[in-house]
């Protein structure tokens, strides 16, 4: 084991899940030992996701972290302490479920302590997702780790929650989102077969790099020694907030251009080589 980083050296590793380091919701074991490795050596590991704490699986968490980004930013916590957790004020989420229930919408509400559905969405899930996972083992394992944990209502109204996430919608989820108002925003679903109707809608001022400031501001710790890895559309504040930015192959050619390093995907174990590259294995 190395010694323990100095002040100066210290670095905080902020890493999104579906894409970096989890491909369909398994992690390379060498993405674990990576976690592993940088933690034995001093430095600070945190996952940094759209999905709420609700709804990440052991698999997900066993490498073991010292923190957790959820939500896109609405939820923050480190060493078992919550920092940050933003929800939907009432009146802003009655209008949304209203808007998205008028477009016959099907969705969870995330919190970090639970995520809720109504039963319909449950039951679409299971009649769509298994013929594209038929051939997977690891997309049909993860969508079990999503199904196993909702929690089934059909009375949603009252729910506390952080974010929302649309299996399917009659309308575009744009166009739902103007219709509730300039305090939300969306981003649209990673698969495309679901239509515009799929995707996220969260606090327009809610962002990863929300939550990753949280954590740093707390630590005391300067901005260059934020090490971010990202794949997504709602990954793009916490690279340019992060003081070493790390986005992998494929993502979209934004985030690729304001990326410091690349790296490969999860299935060819990217991260691994990444943390090694930029000294993260190492005090």
């Amino acid at each position: 084991m190395s010694d323990a980083p100095t002040a100066s050296s210290r670095r905080a590793i902020f890493l999104d899940v579906d894409g970096t380091y989890a491909h369909h919701g398994r992690v390379p074991e060498e993405h674990a030992d990576a976690v592993r490795r940088a933690r034995a050596a001093g430095h600070l590991v945190l996952l940094c996701t759209g999905r709420p704490v609700s709804l990440l699986s052991d698999h997900l968490t066993e490498a073991g972290f010292d923190g957790y980004i959820a939500g896109a930013g609405a939820y923050a916590e480190l060493d078992a302490h919550v920092l940050l957790d933003t929800r939907f004020p009432a009146d802003l989420a009655a209008r949304a479920l209203a808007a998205l229930d008028a477009h016959d919408a099907l969705y969870f509400l995330e919190a970090p302590d639970a995520t809720h559905t109504r039963p319909a969405t449950i039951a679409a899930m299971h009649r769509f997702l298994p013929s594209r996972s038929a051939h997977s083992q690891a997309e049909e394992a993860g969508r079990r780790d999503i199904t196993s944990a909702l929690r089934p209502a059909e009375d949603l109204r009252g729910v506390e929650f952080g974010k929302i996430t649309s299996f399917h919608a009659e309308a575009p989820l744009a166009d739902i989102a103007a219709q509730v108002g300039p305090e939300v925003a969306v981003i649209p679903s990673s698969i495309p077969d679901l239509g515009p109707g799929a995707g996220e809608m969260f606090l327009a001022d809610v962002h990863k790099a929300v939550g990753i400031a949280a954590v740093v501001e707390h630590l005391g710790l300067p901005r260059e020694r934020v090490v971010a890895f990202g794949d997504g559309p709602n990954d793009l504040e916490m690279l340019e907030y992060a003081g070493v930015s790390v986005a992998i192959e494929g993502s979209a050619p934004e985030l690729l251009g304001l990326a410091d390093h690349v790296a490969a995907p999860p299935a060819e174990a990217g991260l691994a080589a990444a943390f090694a590259e930029l000294g993260l294995l190492d005090g």
